[in-house]
Formats: C-alpha cells, sequence, structure tokens
C-alpha cells in the first residue's frame, strides 16, 4: 500500500517549470539551457544534478534545465521556441519525440545557436552533435539477453516505451525483439501488430499497462519497459503475486530499487542521468569556446572520458545493470 501511495503522490507532484530569463545570471560569458522529456519524474530530477554541477564548475556560464509536464511534445517546442526568443547561446535537448522538435532545433542553428541533443541519433541533420551514452543497438540486446536469462528462454512476453516517438527507446526495442527472433524462438512478443505499448515516462500508465497485459495474456511470462516508470509494472506485478512473471525495464536505484532488490524486477538497466546531462552542456561549452568535438575529446564524467565520434554523433560507453547486489551502490 505504501508503495501504491508513493506512485499516486508521485504522479501528482509533477508539475511544469517556468522557463528562467536567460539574463538570469548576468556575470555569466554563455547561457545554456536543457529542455528534457518531462517534469516531475526521477530521472530528470537527477539529470538537473549534472547540469547544476556543470553550472557550479564553470564560473563563465549560466546552465539551467526545464522541462514540460507529461511528456507533451508540443509543450517542449513551445519551450524551445521561448529559448530561441531568449537568445541563449546553447541548447541541449532530450526530446519527447526527435522528430516533431528537428525543425524547431534548426531555427534555433540558423540564428547562431549551438544545439546539442540526447537520445535524438535520427535527426542529426538538425543539431551540433547528438549524445549517446553507449551503442544503443547494444543495450537494447541486454533488454534481450536478461529477458531471455529470467525466462528460462521460452514464453510470452510484453514490452512498452516511454513514446513510439522516442528514438532511442525504439530503438532498444527493436534491437530486443530482433536479439531474440534470432537467439530465442520460443520467446513470442503478445505485442498487436509489434508496436510497444506507450507509459508517457508515466508511473501509472505502466502500471496499468502491465495490469491490461496480464488480464490480456494468461500465459504471459514476461515484461519489459524501456522507460524509467518500468516501477509501476513492478508495482502491477507485487499487487498481484506474480512472481512467475519477469521484469525487465530501464530503472533508476530510487525508483526501482526495492523491487530489484526483493526480486520483483530482475534487472534495471541504466545510465547516470546527472552525466549525461553534465556532459551535453560540456559538449555545448566546447563548442561555444571553438573547441572541435572528435574521438580525441575527453569529457569529465565517468563513461564519457573515451568517445567514439562518428560524424556529429558522440558515443559514451556508460552502461549500468542493476541487480540485487549492486543497486544500493548507487545514490540516484
Amino acid at each position: 500500500m505504501k508503495k501504491r501511495m508513493a506512485l499516486i503522490l508521485a504522479a501528482a507532484m509533477a508539475v511544469s517549470m517556468a522557463v528562467p530569463a536567460a539574463a538570469a545570471d548576468k556575470d555569466a560569458e554563455y547561457t545554456i539551457a536543457l529542455c528534457a522529456k518531462t517534469e516531475g519524474i526521477a530521472w530528470f530530477d537527477d539529470m538537473r544534478t549534472g547540469v547544476d554541477e556543470f553550472n557550479a564548475d564553470h564560473e563563465d556560464v549560466y546552465s539551467y534545465e526545464i522541462n514540460p509536464e507529461g511528456s507533451d511534445a508540443a509543450k517542449q517546442n513551445a519551450m524551445l521556441e521561448d529559448l530561441i526568443a531568449q537568445g541563449v547561446d546553447a541548447i541541449c535537448c532530450v526530446p519527447v519525440d526527435a522528430q516533431a522538435v528537428a525543425e524547431t532545433l534548426q531555427k534555433a542553428r540558423d540564428k547562431g545557436i549551438v544545439v546539442v541533443t540526447h537520445e535524438a541519433s535520427d535527426i542529426l541533420d538538425y543539431v551540433d552533435y547528438d549524445l549517446e551514452a553507449f551503442d544503443n543497438d547494444y543495450f537494447g540486446t541486454l533488454y534481450g539477453q536478461y529477458l531471455a536469462e529470467a525466462m528460462g528462454g521460452e514464453g510470452q512476453y510484453y514490452a512498452a516505451v516511454g513514446g513510439l516517438g522516442m528514438t532511442t527507446h525504439m530503438q532498444w526495442f527493436n534491437s530486443m525483439v530482433d536479439y531474440l527472433k534470432e537467439n530465442y524462438p520460443d520467446m513470442e512478443l503478445v505485442n498487436p501488430d509489434g508496436i510497444p505499448g506507450e507509459d508517457d515516462n508515466n508511473e501509472q500508465t505502466a502500471y496499468d499497462l502491465a495490469v491490461q497485459a496480464i488480464a490480456a495474456y494468461p500465459d504471459l511470462k514476461g515484461l519489459v519497459d524501456c522507460a524509467a516508470s518500468s516501477n509501476g509494472m513492478a508495482l502491477a506485478l507485487e499487487e498481484q503475486g506474480r512472481t512467475d512473471i519477469k521484469l525487465v525495464g530501464l530503472a533508476t536505484p530510487s525508483q526501482g530499487g526495492a523491487y530489484i532488490k526483493d526480486g520483483t524486477q530482475y534487472r534495471g538497466l541504466c545510465w547516470r542521468p546527472a552525466d549525461a546531462g553534465y556532459t551535453a552542456c560540456e559538449i555545448a561549452y566546447n563548442i561555444l569556446k571553438g573547441e572541435e568535438i572528435t574521438s580525441e575529446s575527453s569529457f569529465t564524467k565517468e563513461g564519457y572520458e573515451t568517445v567514439t565520434v562518428d560524424g556529429n554523433l558522440v558515443i559514451g560507453n556508460a552502461p549500468l545493470v542493476f541487480d540485487a547486489d549492486n543497486v544500493d551502490d548507487y545514490p540516484f
């Protein structure tokens, strides 16, 4: 019951953030604004920690994060338009829907604003650089490997993503499905037409999707959520006592740790949002200072000290996999 109430309260507390004025720090030479997918969830709260840390580490920078309420692409576009009107020096963006913001990001570049995205490798023509925490196809196969391990390589599974327009979520989903088809032919994706459910990065919606899948597929043995709201699915399993259904999902320790430790969630996959936010700002800052971004570039945070740069795609090596033995080692 306590977990159920916490989920409800977390959803109720998700509120939109006002856009700070670009001139809030008049002593800063550069203003860098990061606009991410949604306000009020642990993932992007932690990313804000990294953006604020970058701000504190650089006296010549004013960096901050703003996010739309409810993973709303239209609201995110409006925020980006505001940032362009303010004349910020750089925009970092984690798109709700990459295709929906591509033209707006190009508009920013046309006005001389540096644009760095994260989780948006399908709109490289519209940005200066896109930062990925790792090779996303590899990360997708991790979902498949751990799900197959948990399910014994056979049975029905249901999958969800944050949204069908979320580039990395769809890349992980497709890589996972391809991996399982090739290596575990006795595992069956039950999603109608092979299309993942959408939970909008919302725990309550993830919970509802899990309840619906359990009811619709009596032989269900596995659940996958490519969004950090996988703890909503874990709650559904816990409430129904379904220890026979195995869950693998994107998760932060603060949200999913209790479920991972008690075995309700088999594995939590992740990367540190704060470090990605910090590194996105660092890339933008280096560009503003006239530095070239190459495979020889080295960034501050673990997993980004060495990067691969392919054109304007920057790829780190920062995947995390949580189990009962290590999830308490990560303070976010």
